[in-house]
């Protein structure tokens, strides 16, 4: 690769990745104008037109994609040279992008990320919160953080939660007025909350199972949310039952501010791990990260 085209190709490659001038600026830490320019710049080199753009949208064209390919493994290269660098050093440093949900970030990385600053001061922490299940390598991250459930097999996956279950649960005060359901089929006579998925917007069916028998019920309640603390806020203030993974209501089960029911119906299952492509070299910054937060 020619050195005059360098910053042009880092520019376009990001671009490609984030579909967008502003997310490629944010990754390279430069103006949108900057990496606006550095693009031109190749193009003119190159004579080729590689990005399709409008005030909108930005898209490759058939050249740009192929030109892409061939260019991105040099780049992934030259990454992994810069991060073998650090470890010359034995010394985590440089940013770390991690791409996760909001549900994972207070699960996980709330409750820890300052310590783990303190620990490596030279790492820098940029976390994209993203609901929907990213393509970490297109969005240009170095890991994410997903339920296990969720996760493509061609990734290395590093546990960084113990196993979570739904909680079924309400507040005493809903259940002053309202008898605890015994079983799957009394959520009927009850009001239960909602809950919608951020990403692609698909109403959230209660998954219950016990003994074999599976039961998916979905809530008809008058308050759906997509957002699980805002969930958990409702069901403390007496407004319904709410199906809430494990982690979030955790100390309202244990100081009495949420009642649990149909505990037997809702087994436990895989919870967060951190996870990373499988061809992807693993930098110190990256190591010191699974080090930390691996359970």
């Amino acid at each position: 690769m020619r050195r005059e085209y360098l910053a042009g190709v880092s520019a376009f490659a990001a671009v490609a990745n984030h579909k967008s001038f502003t997310g490629a600026a944010a990754q390279l830490g430069l103006s949108p104008s900057a990496v606006s320019h550095a693009v031109r710049e190749l193009e003119s080199r190159l004579g080729l037109r590689l990005l399709n753009r409008t005030t909108r949208s930005v898209a490759l064209t058939e050249v740009g994609e192929s030109y892409l390919a061939r260019v991105a493994p040099a780049l992934d290269q030259l990454a992994a040279a810069a991060d073998g660098l650090d470890e010359l050093h034995n010394r985590p440093a440089g940013r770390l992008r991690i791409n996760l949900s909001r549900p994972a970030f207070w699960a996980v990385l709330a409750p820890r990320v300052a310590a783990f600053r303190r620990e490596h001061p030279q790492v820098e922490l940029e976390l994209v919160i993203d609901d929907e299940l990213a393509d970490i390598v297109a969005r240009g991250c170095d890991a994410g953080i997903r339920l296990g459930e969720t996760l493509q097999q061609d990734m290395v996956a590093v546990p960084v939660s113990v196993p979570l279950e739904l909680v079924v649960c309400a507040s005493p005060e809903y259940f002053s007025r309202h008898p605890q359901p015994l079983h799957p089929t009394d959520l009927q006579q009850h009001s239960c909350l909602g809950f919608r998925y951020p990403g692609s917007g698909a109403l959230y069916c209660w998954e219950l199972e016990h003994n074999g028998q599976q039961i998916r019920y979905e809530p008809d309640g008058a308050i759906t949310v997509n957002d699980g603390v805002i969930l958990r806020h409702f069901a403390k203030a007496g407004m319904g039952l709410a199906c809430i993974m494990s982690d979030i209501v955790r100390d309202d089960l244990a100081d009495g501010s949420l009642i649990r029911v149909l505990k037997d119906w809702c087994p436990p299952f895989q919870g967060y791990f951190l996870y990373y492509s499988s061809n992807r070299h693993v930098p110190a910054k990256l190591r010191a990260l699974i080090d930390y937060l691996k359970v």
